[in-house]
């Protein structure tokens, strides 16, 4: 499989299918695996792109250079290396990161973007205020896995939990590195939306612990023209709990937006 070269990088990704592109960044217990049931299913109508950030998985990163603020360039290098003008974009987690500021600073490459349990960088007042009560929130759960699947998903199915486990478990960047996401010089500001015209969809789990639904749906409020999409009774991970629901929104959403 292909390799791009961004600054101080090696990125590693996938192309699965044919058509109009729509692009999958993973979160931070992710990598391209954890799209396996996304791939086949996209794949029959799209030109299905996943990779691994920098850092994690099988790209190669130096130390120095593991840091969010270059997820964008990453993805913009993949495109360019394929040829790809414009795609749809999908970001899980720390992957919103990569997509919402794909969209600001290269808003003609991109034709749709669909932001799942992230707030993708943008920083509110019940962003904030959320990620102050996320250990509280998880303490309360009594949770003794990832605050990355739901409770009931993780109750009913110890088979995809232990899956969700090892394919993390393949990634070199350490957890802890997480909390840079959050430093002011990579926030984005509500304000600095303004003229934003990227059709965008939010999704929430209800049960997410992460990124609780009252965060979700500030979010959503601050991105002009975006639509919330609520997964009742799924957790952060909604692609990987609720494929075939998940499959079948971003589906209906990225073909209105890539005539597919």
């Amino acid at each position: 499989m292909p390799r791009v070269p961004s600054h101080r990088s090696s990125v590693y990704y996938e192309v699965h299918g044919s058509g109009p592109a729509i692009v999958f960044a993973h979160g931070a217990e992710g990598n391209t695996l954890s799209w396996f049931q996304q791939v086949p299913w996209f794949a029959r109508t799209f030109c299905v792109i996943t990779f691994d950030h920098r850092g994690w998985g099988r790209s190669e990163c130096h130390p120095d250079a593991l840091h969010v603020s270059h997820f964008a360039e990453d993805l913009r290098a993949i495109l360019d290396a394929e040829g790809i003008s414009r795609a749809a974009l999908v970001g899980h987690s720390t992957g919103g990161w990569t997509v919402l500021r794909t969209a600001i600073d290269y808003p003609e490459r991109v034709a749709c973007l669909v932001l799942c349990s992230t707030p993708g960088g943008l920083y509110n007042d019940a962003v904030a205020q959320g990620m102050r009560e996320t250990q509280t929130r998880i303490a309360a759960a009594g949770i003794d896995y990832t605050p990355a699947l739901g409770a009931p998903f993780a109750r009913r199915r110890p088979d995809m939990r232990h899956l969700y486990d090892q394919i993390g478990s393949l990634n070199q960047a350490e957890l802890g590195w997480i909390v840079r996401l959050f430093e002011p010089e990579v926030r984005i500001d509500p304000a600095a939306l303004a003229g934003y015209r990227v059709p965008t969809l939010v999704l929430a789990g209800s049960e997410d612990l992460l990124f609780p639904l009252e965060a979700m749906r500030a979010v959503a409020r601050d991105i002009p023209g975006a639509t919330l999409v609520v997964f009742e009774g799924a957790g952060h991970s909604t692609y990987f709990e609720m494929p075939d629901r998940f499959n079948a929104v971003v589906g209906e959403f990225v073909a209105k937006h890539l005539g597919a």
